[in-house]
C-alpha cells in the first residue's frame, strides 16, 4: 500500500534563510506521525508544504498518491497554529460554518460535546478561554470527517484535563482509521499519540523511528538520582558509573532490580543521603540529546522548563 502523506526531497527557503533543506518523509494510512523540534526549526513550514498552502521551492508532496491541490477537499482536515476565525460567532455557530462547506459533515453538537465544549454555550467565540477556543478549532478542523488530519500544535493553551480529553479524540480517530499529523512542543503528548515520532532540526529531519526506537537509540540510560554530599570519589570502588550533580549524584544504567545494591553501597560506606529517584529515559531526553534545546514544554504546564 503506498503511504498517504510523501515528501521528496522537499526544500523551502524564504530569502537566505533555508526553513527546509530536502526533507524525506513517508507517512503511512492509518498512521498518527508527530513532528517534534525548536522553534525556528522549520515545522510550521512542512506543514504548509504537506497541505499545499506553501509550494517548495524544490521536490515534491503527495496526499493521496497526488499533489495537494488536486485532492478533495472533504478528504482533508486542517488546524493551523494561527487559526483566527471570527470572533462574534458562538462555538456551535462557528462549527456549524464549516460544517457547512461539506455535503455530508458530521454532526455539530456531538462534535463538540466530543471536544469539550458545550454546544448550548452562548458565548462569542472570541471571549472564550484560550482552551475553549482550541477545542473549538479542533471541532471545525473535524466537522468534514477528514482521512487525512494535519494539526499544528493542536492543544497549546489548554489546560492538562483539556488536554488529556483532545489526546482522547485523537486516539479514537486513529483508532478509525484517520491518518493524523501533528506537530508538538509538548514530548508526552508526541510519546502518547505517536505511532512514529521526526525530529526536525536546522530544517532537516535528523531522526525519525517509534517513541520507543528513539529512546533506546538517543535517551540514554536509567539512572538512579541520589540526594547526598557526597562524591564520585566516594563510590570509586563500587562498581557503578557515577556523575556528579547540583543535588548529589547520579549513578548510571541502574534498572529498579539494581537499586537495593546502590543503597548496599552507600550504607556499607557510611555515606549519609536523603532521597533517591529513580528515572529511565523518554522523548524529551532524545530531543535533548539531539538539539541542544534547553526549551521544553512540559506537558502539564505552559511554562518552558529547562
Amino acid at each position: 500500500m503506498s503511504p498517504v502523506v510523501v515528501a521528496d526531497d522537499v526544500t523551502k527557503r524564504y530569502g537566505d534563510t533555508v526553513a527546509l533543506d530536502g526533507v524525506d518523509l513517508a507517512i503511512d494510512d492509518g498512521e498518527v506521525f508527530a513532528l517534534i523540534g525548536p522553534n525556528g526549526a522549520g515545522k510550521t513550514t512542512l506543514t504548509r508544504c504537506l497541505t499545499g498552502t506553501r509550494t517548495p521551492d524544490e521536490g515534491a508532496v503527495e496526499l493521496f498518491g497526488a499533489p495537494p491541490g488536486e485532492v478533495q477537499a472533504d478528504r482533508l482536515g486542517l488546524l493551523p497554529q494561527d487559526f483566527n476565525p471570527p470572533d462574534r460567532l458562538t462555538p456551535r455557530e462557528l462549527v456549524d460554518y464549516y460544517a457547512g462547506l461539506y455535503d455530508d459533515p458530521r454532526d455539530v453538537d456531538g462534535l463538540l460535546e466530543t471536544v469539550g465544549v458545550n454546544p448550548e454555550v452562548e458565548t462569542w467565540y472570541g471571549d472564550l478561554s484560550g482552551g475553549e477556543q482550541r477545542r473549538t478549532c479542533v471541532a471545525a478542523a473535524l466537522a468534514n470527517d477528514p482521512s487525512l488530519l494535519f494539526v499544528d500544535e493542536p492543544t497549546t493553551g489548554i489546560d492538562p484535563a483539556g488536554r488529556r480529553a483532545l489526546w482522547r479524540v485523537f486516539e479514537d480517530l486513529a483508532a478509525a482509521g484517520t491518518t493524523v499529523f501533528l506537530t508538538t512542543h509538548y514530548m508526552a503528548e508526541a510519546q502518547r499519540l505517536a505511532d512514529r515520532v521526526g525530529l526536525l532540526a536546522d530544517g532537516r529531519i535528523v531522526a525519525s523511528g517509534t517513541p520507543d526506537e528513539l529512546v533506546a537509540a538517543y535517551g540514554g540510560d536509567p539512572a538512579l538520582d541520589v540526594d547526598t554530599d557526597a562524591t564520585p570519589d566516594d563510590l570509586a570502588d563500587a562498581g557503578y558509573t557515577v556523575e556528579a550533580t547540583d543535588d548529589g549524584l547520579r549513578v548510571q544504567n541502574i534498572a529498579p532490580e539494581d537499586i537495593g545494591g546502590v543503597v548496599d553501597a552507600f550504607e556499607s560506606r557510611d555515606i549519609a543521603f536523603d532521597s533517591l529517584s529513580w528515572s529511565e529515559p523518554d522523548l524529551e531526553d532524545v530531543y535533548l540529546a539531539l538539539t541542544d534545546d534547553p526549551d521544553v514544554v512540559d506537558a502539564d504546564s505552559e511554562e518552558v522548563a529547562a
